[in-house]
């Protein structure tokens, strides 16, 4: 936890966020240690990439895992100071969407918010799907009568959604202390996992397979980089990496439970970011180091650490490791459905989501959290993996892609917004200085290059106009994500353009001490409308 003490930087904060237009009507409990915890728990790498290693196993093999985490790492390290900088300057639990109002417009900040909106569902939904997938494997292990089939892993899935849910009822400082003890585990997961596959298994991988071996079981040809469609294929494979790098938007979300916020948001963006490059790397090549044949594990699916591990550690270490796993899982899921419903709820105060200034915006008395819109991100994130019962590992893998397609847009925008204004932008207490007259840029390429790539269809069966084509392995993520383009366009065109002018001030000085009065007294006064 920070050492900072509780209450010695509340006013700075308070007019800071006052001068933002808002009341501080939640608790800020959170130390800077804290607010780095819930990004780099919601990057998770004991999650995102051990739950989606067999995408980059299978579409560009140990290359793509390995060099992919680290071509990759480099180029969110670009985006995570782009957003680290804007975060300091406005932090605010609207974060990305306010930033881009005030940057851009209110249409800037229309369109940036649903895109952040349904990245943060999708992110949520893909995240404890996941973790469903290795709660499974373990009990399967632990008790051999229950089966891994997708029925299955929905139901331990919705488990651990009602899980998360209870937990995120309560005041953020249970959150926040799961946090920090989730960003320790994390670390000191990676640490036990690695001594584990260094020292127990009797065969390793050579750094040749590790750093050179190229595969292909996509379906699409190509087998190495001397064809053009393997690199297509070794694209896809960068989905593993490019997903788990997602959430870290989380620290700026919590920039109004803070302390100190202006500067420790910007830090938890970036931080959390530097730290998953180097730790999940090194978990990575454990990992990789430790496959026992190429067909078994291509063959085991979404279950391949899984059998890595069983087959080259045996059925007790593998127990052990599933277990930290499943853990650090279930943190992550926690920690997503907190930042998701900050953004629902500072998206809605702004009267951007429907019933949003009556229903979303409401904070409970008692813990001070925003209660309807942790129930609406639980509940929307639960119906996203519905399609799992039909398509299984490909509903995950769309999952994936609309977390990252919509979360990058999102983080694209205000990037470039804050490129477009050039030195005029006022800084925070943290910037990167002039640097951003090239950091900015190359992120926003990165942003439109992997969201083109991750568009496209996975495997042949799931382009139409093949013969063969198989419903079950499209990539309905350009159809999911379009069709919020397409309503929320039509709703601005039609209506919003006309009511949804951005942010809005809660009123003056006075009106916002007082509804922050009204808070402390358990008395809730309304903004003034």
């Amino acid at each position: 936890m920070s050492s900072v003490s509780p209450g010695a930087h509340v006013d700075d904060d308070e007019r800071t966020l006052h001068r933002l237009g808002y009341a501080q009507v939640l608790f800020r409990e959170m130390g800077g240690f804290s607010n780095f915890a819930i990004s780099f728990t919601i990057i998770s790498i004991l999650a995102g990439c051990l739950t989606s290693y067999f995408i980059a196993f299978n579409d560009g093999g140990p290359i793509a895992v390995t060099w992919g985490w680290l071509i990759v790492g480099f180029f969110v390290i670009l985006v995570a100071l782009g957003m680290g900088e804007v975060a300091s300057s406005m932090p605010t639990a609207g974060a990305i969407y306010y930033w881009s109002s005030k940057l851009g417009s209110p249409a800037w900040g229309w369109f940036t918010g649903w895109f952040n909106l349904i990245g943060q569902i999708g992110v949520t939904a893909a995240i404890s799907y996941g973790a469903a997938t290795f709660w499974t494997a373990l009990m399967n292990l632990w008790f051999p009568s229950v089966g891994t089939d997708t029925h299955t892993i929905f139901i331990t899935f919705s488990a651990i959604m009602a899980a998360q849910l209870l937990l995120n009822l309560n005041g953020v400082r249970l959150l926040a202390w799961l946090n920090s003890l989730s960003a320790w585990w994390h670390m000191a997961g990676v640490v036990v996992i690695v001594f584990v596959l260094a020292i127990v298994p009797n065969h390793h991988q050579s750094f040749s397979f590790v750093f050179s071996k190229t595969l292909n079981a996509s379906g699409f040809g190509g087998h190495n980089f001397s064809s053009p469609v393997f690199w297509f294929v070794f694209g896809i494979g960068l989905l593993m990496a490019q997903y788990t790098y997602t959430g870290y938007d989380a620290s700026a979300h919590m920039s109004e439970e803070t302390r100190k916020a202006s500067r420790s948001a910007a830090l938890g963006v970036v931080m959390s970011v530097v730290m998953s490059v180097i730790f999940g790397f090194i978990l990575l090549v454990a990992v990789t180091f430790a496959v026992p044949d190429v067909k078994g594990t291509i063959n085991a699916g979404a279950f391949d650490v899984t059998y890595i591990w069983q087959t080259s550690l045996g059925k007790r270490w593998a127990e052990f490791l599933l277990f930290i796993v499943c853990c650090a899982q279930f943190y992550c899921g926690t920690a997503s459905v907190t930042a998701a419903s900050r953004m629902m709820f500072a998206f809605s105060r702004d009267g951007a989501v429907p019933g949003g200034r009556q229903l979303f915006r409401k904070v409970s008395r008692i813990h001070r959290v925003p209660v309807n819109a942790v129930l609406a991100i639980s509940v929307l994130s639960w119906a996203l993996m519905l399609p799992t019962l039909a398509n299984g590992a490909i509903g995950y893998l769309v999952g994936t892609s609309i977390a990252v397609i919509g979360l990058y847009i999102a983080y694209g925008v205000p990037i470039y917004l804050r490129w477009r204004a050039g030195d005029s932008f006022q800084t925070g207490a943290w910037s990167i200085g002039r640097h951003y007259r090239w950091v900015n840029p190359i992120a926003v390429a990165w942003i439109v290059l992997i969201v083109i790539l991750f568009l496209m269809p996975t495997v042949p069966t799931g382009i139409p106009w093949r013969s063969g084509f198989n419903w079950n392995a499209v990539n309905y993520a350009p159809i999911t994500v379009g069709g919020v383009l397409v309503l929320v366009g039509v709703w601005w065109l039609v209506s919003a353009r006309r009511w949804f002018k951005g942010p809005v001030v809660e009123g003056t000085e006075e009106e916002l001490e007082r509804i922050e009065a009204g808070y402390e007294s358990g008395g809730a006064a309304q903004p003034a409308t």
